[in-house]
């Protein structure tokens, strides 16, 4: 039986960054209509990871809005990751904190980070399009250092921004040149503030894309649809399994409310799916 891996997300500082990324509600430049906080009490995200491990996450991703790691921020994830380690077991602790050096990377593995998670977001060549204030090279050399580190690489990118089936391609080859052990792969959402006012993708582009990112990350990785899901696929979740997705992100998105988890585990068993209970990649 397929194992599905399911991972949850928690926004623990969020639209404060100052960045020009024309797909991120969380850019201050855009005002759109979201939350917006700092420095999220360590107390209520445990008590976030703790329901997030009751509900089946293996996987828990701390994210910090802004283009990357200041000392402030790189000692407020660990001091989060330590509290959560302290209290409860066998979650796989993953830190999304934009750009990083090895020195700090390495400062987040040693107090309980498990993986790091960049995404790309989109190809070399059309990266200027939708953002101007920092380069992809940037974003690929932090995937690099991830690795150096040691820690797991969690990396993907998001479809459907106006890119052309090329620049797609050209994605999904940068994420396998890197060897990732997770992919996110996120289709956009539209945003009435946001600069990109529709997505340019259907569902069987989605699947394709899906179906390619199999083949060439290879059998034992974790190949997961996240953001826009439910856009895509609702009711259609056996679709994107067959390609060759083997995880989901259960519960609330950054700044986008997401599926009940008990919906999603209701779906999942309804298609025959067993929910997986630790962290290997060995049936997929």
């Amino acid at each position: 039986m397929k194992e599905i891996f399911l991972c949850a997300i928690n926004n623990i500082l969020s639209g404060t960054c100052q960045e020009d990324c024309k797909f991120c509600t969380q850019s201050v430049r855009y005002h759109a209509n979201i939350e917006r906080y700092t420095y999220k009490d360590i107390t209520q995200i445990v008590n976030e990871a703790r329901l997030a491990k009751e509900n089946g996450a293996l996987g828990y991703c701390l994210v910090t809005a802004g283009k990357g790691l200041d000392d402030k921020k790189v000692e407020y994830v660990a001091r989060a990751a330590r509290a959560i380690k302290q209290e409860i077991g066998d979650l796989n602790l993953i830190a999304c904190n934009g750009t990083a050096n090895k020195e700090q990377l390495s400062y987040l593995k040693e107090h309980g980070i498990d993986s790091y998670n960049h995404n790309l977001e989109t190809s070399e060549r059309y990266y200027a399009n939708i953002c101007q204030t920092h380069a992809w090279s940037e974003r690929y050399e932090t995937c690099e250092d991830v690795k150096s580190v040691g820690l797991a690489l969690c990396s993907g990118g998001i479809f459907g921004m106006g890119e052309t089936s090329e620049d797609r391609n050209s994605l999904l080859q940068s994420i396998a040149a890197l060897s990732p052990e997770s992919t996110p792969l996120n289709f956009y959402h539209p945003n009435p503030a946001l600069p990109i006012k529709t997505r340019n993708i259907e569902l069987d582009e989605a699947l394709a894309i899906i179906t390619k990112a199999r083949a060439l990350l290879g059998k034992d990785k974790l190949l997961m649809v996240a953001g826009g899901r439910e856009l895509l696929f609702n009711n259609k979740e056996n679709l994107m399994f067959n390609a060759g997705a083997n995880a989901i992100v259960i519960g609330d998105y950054l700044t986008t409310n997401g599926m009940k988890p008990s919906s999603d585990i209701s779906m999942l068993k309804s298609l025959g799916y067993k929910i997986a209970t630790q962290c290997n990649t060995t049936e997929i």
